[in-house]
């Protein structure tokens, strides 16, 4: 259907300028060249040449052209804010009658030079000049976030409001130009509904870095197991269509396709994915593994962010916590304390309290402690690669695992095929056929691959809190959108005023 209305509102808008071009005396079939015919329309509206070029910016550039067609329109006198809006809105219908109505002509640039913008048309002017402006600093400079979970605790605090920036590691030029304007995939008010249109889509380029992504950054990216989701609010990113085939419907795609009443299927392209925040703790060419839930990069212990959180299995005597210490010493919200604090009723005494390393050691000098260790989460098969036979990991015993760099030559074979092969067809658009052992990539039989794009390994800092990549694998370079950097703001039931432009570290 989206398809269907795009092809209309296509062919509308170009019939309607075929007209409007005859009427304004340029060769009429020069209305169906792309962006030659916005050039013409520049050149005989006396509008400054920049502004063609301008059009080219993604994002950015589908208001300039907008605002180009409207000073065409002015010229037909259609200066009114109805005019206006139909030009926005409905240009395969409006451009059609103004191109062929009898009722209609060109008055020339003549008849701008007796208009005068009322004060609604300014502020109007002012608006777009604002969208544009604001979209090439979104697209392109930085863009604000906010923190929706717990993943990054207590580095990063739900509500935090992040500057997130877009030329640390290049901007990425949009991989869907032709969507709505400051909001990321889905409509506002809308949880499921897209806020692109897909059938326009422009190959992945990112302008000139100033820098590589670096082990220890905080990083926002595009998800990688969210291009295709269950189109419902409560699965999207939070139930992966990937945990519901491989859990429910025990890897039968088929099985779960004849179902789509029940779970509706929607394909994102790669820059429309759910942005995630995690830590960046390995990038191309490192080895990284997790033993006893410590993580080591390159066989050495990896940086321990100070506002980190993992699981401890705290053994006391019976007595309980005093609440004032919970609350001000550990930060434990005692209307919603599940998250932080967990009780094992079979064994009366033992906790389980998620504890930065400052607050591990303030709870072991407690005089009711008996012992606090660190708590290994032991349950198997929901890791990367799900493959339980070759890697029967857990997420606090993972790996070892090697990290692919741009241009590695990765080993296809029976026990490395379920590693790479998500980046050989998801990342980096292959076909891959598997049979009797043998593996046919784009049509020719290999034993290897050569890598196309860098990948990195992300982590949150809420170690036992985190969907990260022990769950679902590498991130590549064409999912990276920008670095942490600031928080601007962050709530909590009231500003947390000592958050407030703090760097990110």
């Amino acid at each position: 259907m989206g398809l269907i209305l795009f092809i209309i509102g296509t062919i509308g808008w170009h019939v309607g300028m075929y007209g409007m071009f005859k009427k304004a005396g340029i060769e009429p079939w020069k209305a169906f060249i792309p962006f030659y015919n916005t050039w013409l329309i520049v050149e005989k509206c006396q509008i400054k040449k920049v502004w063609f070029w301008l059009q080219f910016i993604p994002v950015a550039g589908q208001f300039i052209t907008i605002w180009i067609t409207i000073i065409f329109v002015m010229h037909f006198k259609k200066v009114s804010v109805p005019d206006h809006a139909a030009v926005v809105f409905l240009p395969f219908i409006y451009f059609p009658y103004l191109g062929f109505s009898k009722k209609e002509k060109w008055y020339g640039h003549e008849v701008l030079k007796h208009y005068h913008k009322p004060v609604s048309r300014e502020w109007i002017d002012a608006g777009v000049f604002a969208i544009v402006a604001a979209t090439i600093i979104r697209t392109f400079i930085f863009e604000a976030y906010v923190i929706p979970t717990g993943s990054m605790e207590k580095t990063l605090l739900v509500n935090d409001f992040l500057f997130v920036n877009k030329m640390s590691y290049g901007a990425r030029i949009p991989q869907t130009p032709l969507s709505f304007p400051f909001v990321h995939n889905t409509l506002p008010f809308s949880k499921t509904v897209p806020s692109y249109i897909r059938q326009v889509q422009l190959p992945y380029k990112r302008l000139p870095a100033f820098s590589d992504v670096k082990r220890n950054d905080v990083v926002v990216f595009n998800f990688p197991a969210g291009d295709t989701i269950i189109n419902l609010p409560e699965y999207g990113s939070a139930v992966t269509y990937y945990e519901v085939l491989r859990y429910r419907f025990n890897g039968d795609r088929q099985a779960l396709f004849a179902q789509s009443a029940e779970y509706p299927i929607l394909v994102h392209p790669m820059d429309k994915t759910d942005n995630y925040i995690k830590r960046c703790v390995g990038v191309g060419g490192d080895m990284i593994q997790v033993k006893g839930g410590t993580l080591f990069v390159n066989n050495q212990p990896a940086m321990l962010p100070p506002g980190s959180q993992t699981d401890f299995l705290v053994e006391t005597n019976g007595t309980p916590f005093d609440e004032n210490f919970l609350t001000d010493e550990l930060g434990v919200d005692l209307e919603n304390p599940s998250d932080q604090v967990r009780t094992d009723n079979s064994r009366p005494g033992i906790y389980v309290l998620n504890l930065t390393p400052s607050e591990a050691a303030k709870v072991k000098a407690l005089p009711n402690v008996k012992s606090i260790t660190p708590y290994s989460e032991n349950q198997k098969g929901a890791t990367f690669p799900a493959d339980d036979e070759n890697y029967p990991w857990t997420i606090d015993d993972f790996g070892p695992l090697y990290i692919p760099k741009k241009g590695d030559v990765l080993p296809l074979t029976a026990k490395t095929i379920a590693i790479y092969r998500r980046l050989i067809t998801t990342y980096e658009h292959n076909t891959l056929e598997e049979a009797n052992g043998k593996y046919i990539i784009n049509g020719k039989e290999a034993t290897s691959y050569t890598t196309k794009y860098g990948y990195y390994w992300m982590m949150g800092d809420n170690r036992h809190r985190s969907q990260d990549s022990r769950y679902w694998g590498f991130v590549p370079e064409t999912h990276i959108v920008g670095k942490a950097s600031l928080i601007w703001f962050s709530w909590n039931k009231g500003p947390r005023w000592k958050r407030l432009f703090n760097g990110i570290r």
